[in-house]
């Protein structure tokens, strides 16, 4: 909620339902899924997100804002997990056929962490991590740095000689690395509900593919957000 370029930015309405059940929603048709917990902070400000996750019946932890790795591990142990599927807060568009896809790399290669978006190929927002919650763990044991505590798999994928990694690639249909889908800023905002309102009355589980199609047939909205600036890679 303390979002710093956009405050409150889950709970931003479109179609009737905030930003972040629209992500919960698209998250709870992943067939590999078996529990979704909302991590977020013990922060007062927050309180609107933990509410919010009880009337709609999601499991919710409350841990630091700092350590957000800290945060996600007590998470994870609230739901008992063996395999932690990371997703960010501002992804509300993102792709289940994706997550699912991820989860299914994990699962059939003897690795401790798989992503889609360690090299960027798919639209910023796609982003999918699947890790071994013992990884994450052992990974919380080694470093105490604070870029390794704020983003969660850091430690991860910077030291491949202590983990098994593997990094998905889009394939051409889905390859669109610059394409901003991601709630950071006002703008974004404004082209994700464009986005939700032309696509979801239709299916509201509607894909990246879809997303595209949509995208380049009306290029111009594309300049809706083309001016946001990117945190980019860490």
């Amino acid at each position: 909620m303390s979002s710093s370029r956009l405050p409150g930015k889950v709970l931003l309405p479109a179609l009737g339902k905030s930003m972040l059940m629209h992500l919960v929603e698209r998250l709870r048709s992943v067939p590999s899924i078996d529990a979704i917990v909302i991590a977020t902070t013990v922060n007062a400000a927050d309180n609107p997100i933990a509410e919010l996750a009880n009337v709609e019946n999601v499991q919710c932890f409350r841990g630091s804002e700092e350590d957000v790795l800290g945060r996600v591990i007590g998470a994870g142990e609230s739901a008992k997990a063996d395999i932690l599927v990371e997703i960010t807060g501002d992804c509300p568009v993102i792709d289940p056929d994706l997550v699912e896809q991820t989860i299914q790399m994990y699962l059939n290669h003897s690795v401790q962490y798989v992503s889609n978006s360690v090299v960027r190929s798919y639209p910023d927002g796609m982003d999918t991590q699947v890790i071994s919650f013992e990884a994450l763990k052992s990974s919380a044991s080694m470093t105490n740095h604070p870029l390794d505590r704020e983003h969660v798999s850091r430690f991860i994928w910077q030291h491949p000689e202590f983990f098994s990694c593997i990094n998905l690639i889009a394939p051409p249909s889905l390859y669109w690395p610059e394409l901003g889908l991601t709630l950071d800023e006002e703008n974004d905002y404004k082209l994700l509900v464009k986005i939700i309102e032309a696509l979801a009355p239709s299916n509201s589980l509607f894909s990246c593919h879809e997303i595209i199609s949509y995208l380049r047939a009306s290029p111009s909205l594309l300049e809706i957000n083309k001016a946001v600036v990117r945190k980019g890679d860490i």
